[in-house]
């Protein structure tokens, strides 16, 4: 028997992180999402109360990335999950609205699995975030380290 997977979304744009959860849904995922606005928060949660990630070991998370916060890089974040015994197996979504193809290739390098930029036009962020749910209904996320 598989753990449920909790989607982490850090996120700091309300309306995006909503316009995200709704179309997770909108797609059949009934996952749990714990939203974060800001990489602090995030970091505390997935890194616990020793900051050494054991408070989560077993637990299967996906991780939804943006990587402009208000308080730190998601690139920190990234480097410091997969770099983690406890998290590295998560899988890292990068959503966010750099393109820049140096940045994209120092996430891939970093561990993300899959890297989607934002578009500025509603309509098609809408249809990436669709798409990026059916991309979480048919995944398996290994589970963590024990």
């Amino acid at each position: 028997m598989s753990t449920p997977v909790t989607i982490i979304m850090i996120e700091d744009d309300e309306g995006h992180a909503r316009l995200i959860e709704r179309n997770i849904r909108r797609s059949g995922v009934n996952n749990e999402i714990m939203p974060f606005a800001n990489g602090t928060a995030a970091v505390n949660y997935l890194f616990g109360s020793d900051g050494s990630g054991l408070d989560h070991k077993g637990r299967a998370f996906l991780i939804l990335l943006d990587l402009n916060l208000p308080d730190m890089t998601g690139i920190d974040i990234l480097r410091r999950v997969k770099a983690n015994k406890y998290l590295k197996c998560a899988p890292v979504v990068v959503l966010t609205t750099t393109d820049d193809s140096q940045e994209i290739k120092r996430c891939y390098e970093l561990g993300c699995n899959v890297y989607i930029t934002k578009p500025v036009n509603y309509e098609s962020f809408a249809n990436a975030i669709r798409q990026l749910g059916l991309f979480f209904s048919v995944i398996k996320v290994p589970s963590a380290a024990t």
